[in-house]
């Protein structure tokens, strides 16, 4: 039978000319559509048996193809849930067909409920799957041209000490505790809610990340300050396995009531988690700590990601901006010497 329900869904199988079996889902509860995948599919197997022509492949395979291939990677999740989205868009659509005013329609509708980030994300998927599949699988010619939304230059949101020391006091301990080690480390909140205690090693006061948890894909390796070692060593005996829990259970959330309502007696307003991040950079910064040790300290993979801190620390490219005045100077010394 060539076309059949597994579960609700409508899948699609037939023979070629060649005698190659194909076999897709076609992600629909509606009949009619899967027919018209079905029938366009069958008629493309016979052209390229009968009559030599290279076969036409469509959004469907190529999407498929895509997410078999990224598996390994660390966004194959979200990749699966983006192009859910977009398959009612492109379902049966050769990738002829798929022009640089079509992609731009999806983009558009994805922008209308969503930020420019969020529509980049789709467009930028699609602008992938496409590239794959003229450089590596040779299945179109050339890709068409995918136009991405302006986005507003990334905000540096962070705390002053004193603004994070009233939060410490609003939040319940066991938050508190959790965002003083990510105040002290600068850790992303995941990092910091899956730690376990396989990563720490408090005799040499070290903590580490594991590539595959890390975002850059990267170890990290952690130095744990006296504030850090003071909020695990509070931790011991709570959790076997975990290091931060709440009702000895590990923390998996944290965006909670307790830290909105938290942030509200703080009198603190837009700020995020990840923000915290923000801060403990901002903090390092002003301190005079140089970007490139910023950088290897916070595990960015970019410099430019770090040198949005740059107009923070003023005063240290003052000082060196001063090596300038000791030449002109000396110089202007060293003529009035010759001129006397």
């Amino acid at each position: 039978m060539s076309l059949y329900k597994r579960g609700s869904m409508w899948w699609i199988d037939f023979t070629t000319p060649k005698g190659e079996r194909v076999r897709c889902s076609a992600e629909t509860e509606d009949k009619k559509q899967p027919q018209e995948l079905h029938d366009k599919l069958k008629a493309e197997s016979w052209r390229v048996a009968k009559l030599g022509e290279m076969p036409r492949r469509t959004w469907d395979e190529t999407a498929y193809e895509w997410l078999m291939e990224t598996q390994h990677k660390k966004t194959h999740k979200q990749d699966v849930a983006t192009l859910r989205w977009i398959q009612p868009h492109f379902r049966g659509k050769y990738l002829d067909e798929l022009t640089r005013d079509v992609i731009a329609k999806v983009g558009a509708l994805k922008r209308q409920t969503r930020t420019a980030a969020t529509a980049n994300r789709v467009l930028a998927l699609i602008r992938s799957i496409l590239r794959k599949a003229t450089l590596d699988w040779e299945w179109i010619d050339r890709p068409p041209v995918v136009k991405l939304y302006r986005e507003p230059k990334r905000r540096v949101r962070y705390l002053t000490p004193e603004q994070a020391n009233i939060l410490l006091q609003e939040l319940p301990e066991h938050l508190a505790d959790m965002v003083r080690f990510s105040l002290a480390t600068g850790l992303r909140r995941a990092n910091v809610t899956k730690l376990e205690w396989s990563q720490v090693d408090l005799t040499r006061r070290v903590a580490w990340i594991h590539a595959d948890q890390a975002k850059a894909g990267r170890s990290i390796h952690v130095t744990l300050n006296a504030t850090a070692m003071e909020v695990l060593t509070k931790q011991i005996g709570k959790h076997r396995k975990a290091a931060f829990t709440y009702k000895e259970k590990p923390v998996t959330q944290v965006n909670t009531k307790a830290w909105y309502k938290a942030l509200q007696r703080a009198g603190i307003e837009d700020f995020r988690w990840y923000d915290l991040r923000h801060t403990w950079a901002s903090w390092l910064t002003q301190q005079g700590v140089p970007l490139n040790a910023i950088q290897e300290m916070g595990a960015w993979e970019s410099s430019e990601m770090v040198k949005r801190y740059a107009h923070l620390a003023p005063e240290q490219f003052a000082q060196h901006a001063r090596v300038v005045d000791v030449l002109l100077n000396g110089a202007t010394a060293a003529q009035k010497q010759n001129a006397d």
